[in-house]
């Protein structure tokens, strides 16, 4: 059981129902209070109050989100076969006052996925406000998920000798292109290049995450950017189990 007399599944289920619906807290319980045939799905008699889903979203923290995404993409289909890359989306939501008294100002959100080349399952996410190289980015998502990850494809951006080895040493063959500055470096490259051809399902898995108007974020707070962008990640995933 949880809050309100709502089950915890049936709470991270409506929460989750929102991000597909793509409508706002009040446009939520409206249409849920007009379609008796889905409360049915959730068990339900009646919706809950906007300010109840509110208080969920809040609730659910990180951690718990991150499970859930890890869950989904093994039911979405892991191979072990993964693409790493990075994107924006847009902040526009978050109000001008807002950005001042947290002291930040970029305009745009730094979410780095890593996705499977084959089932486009999203089995981590990495959010960052800040300017941070992807070589570091790419170095924690893979510590986090080196024991699920056979082979890890990146571009350019992040080639780093210590994120080769570091794959290497936990039995993962990095696809990471190199900076083509020497001959050497060159010849790398090109003897990659037939397996390295998928890294760009990463740019389908980010293609079908902004469809829709979905590349702005709702929240305001930088915290709440990060909940709102891994359960799109999480819905994504159901949705590609489904399909």
């Amino acid at each position: 059981d949880g809050a309100d007399g709502y089950a915890e599944w049936a709470q991270i289920a409506l929460i989750l129902f929102r991000v597909k619906l793509e409508k706002s807290l009040r446009e939520t319980e409206d249409y849920l209070d007009e379609m008796p045939g889905i409360l049915a799905v959730f068990d339900l008699d009646a919706p809950p109050h906007y300010s109840s889903l509110c208080r969920w979203e809040q609730e659910y923290r990180m951690r718990e989100l991150r499970r859930l995404l890890r869950a989904s993409a093994e039911q979405a289909g892991w191979s072990g076969e993964a693409a790493i890359d990075a994107s924006g989306f847009q902040r526009d939501q978050t109000s001008y006052h807002y950005r001042d008294r947290a002291n930040y100002s970029f305009q745009s959100m730094k979410t780095t996925i890593l996705i499977d080349v084959h089932s486009l399952a999203i089995k981590d996410v990495h959010f960052t406000t800040q300017k941070a190289w992807d070589g570091h980015i790419g170095m924690e998502v893979f510590r986090r998920n080196a024991e699920d990850l056979r082979v890890m494809s990146a571009d350019a951006n992040y080639s780093w000798s210590d994120l080769r080895e570091e794959c290497r040493s936990e039995s993962t063959r990095p696809l990471i292109k190199h900076r083509e500055q020497t001959p050497l470096q060159k010849a790398h490259n090109a003897r990659m290049n037939e397996d390295y051809n998928q890294r760009w399902m990463s740019e389908t898995g980010f293609s079908q995450l902004k469809e829709d108007d979905g590349e702005k974020l709702r929240s305001r707070s930088w915290h709440g950017q990060f909940r709102e962008l891994t359960r799109k990640c999480i819905m994504h995933n159901l949705t590609q189990a489904a399909s």
